[in-house]
């Protein structure tokens, strides 16, 4: 976890100089390891072909010469880029600004955005970062150096708090990342990806997210980032509770003692998740799930030690083949 005082207690300066250490020293196996960070690079030197995985690899990665030589479908490997543009784009909206754990969300969102820029920054790499705010998408133009992450992350720490309103969709900021971005690199989305969904979250329809994401998966290599609470999949009983809509500051009085109440929270809410995971894999994005009362350090390595491992385990069978 954080540990210690929540950062919310600190001031911005203290705030960002706990989460450079903390970052730095529990990565520090990550940051001195290869180029491949928290993806595989899209890469440009061809590194051989394995075969094909459906549901897994794009069609237009096929490797015709060797599917028609073998008989069997194969797709090309890469190696990675050793220079690598990212942009990150962090939702800053009012429904961040909850938390029942360690920290709240927007907390861990800027964790997030520390993690994916100390693991990303290094010699000839660039980062870049749009802030979805109640009043627009402020963007930071991609650069390089460990000063022009530091910039990034003390303006998102010390932001004031959202106020209720309408902001602009997570569709829509999707979108503008995509148009922004010209050269092919990575692209990390984080957010709670609770916009964008039909009326409650339940139901078929796929959220508004997911087509704009699909298209920048087509460009880019993205990474969805998506941060969450234990209170919004399962409701506490502590009574009659007055929940408050962060977005549009609506209340609702919901009687937490009732156990069916609360079993059909806990059922809508899985489902709402199941909607996310769904579209997100539909898009073609590797899907980062952290949470405010984990230890989100740890379900990171996890996360880039088995991305690691599948890579090796690609460039093994392109070369075999």
């Amino acid at each position: 976890m954080m540990g210690g005082a929540s950062l919310n207690e600190l001031t911005p300066e203290r705030r960002l100089r706990r989460l450079e250490l903390m970052i730095t020293r529990r990565l520090d196996g990550l940051l001195h390891g290869s180029y491949l960070g928290l993806l595989p690079g899209p890469g440009s030197e061809p590194a051989g072909s394995r075969e094909y995985q459906p549901g897994e690899d794009e069609v237009r990665r096929m490797d015709w010469s060797v599917t028609a030589r073998t008989a069997v479908p194969h797709v090309r490997t890469v190696d990675a880029d050793r220079e690598l543009s990212t942009s990150v784009l962090v939702d800053a909206t009012a429904s961040m600004d909850f938390g029942t754990a360690e920290f709240e969300k927007r907390e861990l969102a800027i964790a997030a955005v520390g993690a994916v820029g100390f693991l990303t920054t290094g010699a000839g790499n660039r980062l870049g970062a749009h802030v979805l705010t109640v009043d627009g998408v402020r963007r930071f133009p991609a650069r390089g150096g460990r000063p022009h992450l530091l910039a990034i992350l003390r303006t998102l720490v010390s932001a004031p708090r959202a106020s209720a309103g309408g902001p602009p969709p997570l569709a829509a900021a999707v979108e503008g990342l995509n148009a922004a971005t010209g050269r092919r690199g990575l692209m990390v989305v984080v957010s709670d990806f609770l916009d964008g969904l039909d009326e409650d979250g339940l139901g078929p329809a796929a959220p508004a997210w997911e087509r704009p994401l699909r298209r920048l998966a087509t460009r880019h290599q993205v990474l969805v980032v998506q941060v969450g609470d234990p209170r919004e999949q399962e409701l506490p009983d502590v009574g009659l509770l007055t929940l408050v809509d962060p977005e549009t500051g609506r209340r609702r009085e919901v009687p937490t003692a009732s156990r069916r109440l609360r079993e059909r929270y806990a059922a809508a809410a899985q489902q709402q998740q199941d909607t996310i995971t769904a579209a997100v894999r539909r898009s073609g994005a590797a899907h980062l799930r952290l949470r405010t009362d984990r230890d989100w350090v740890a379900d990171i390595v996890r996360h880039v030690r088995a991305q690691r491992r599948l890579a090796s385990v690609s460039r093994i069978g392109g070369a075999r083949g």
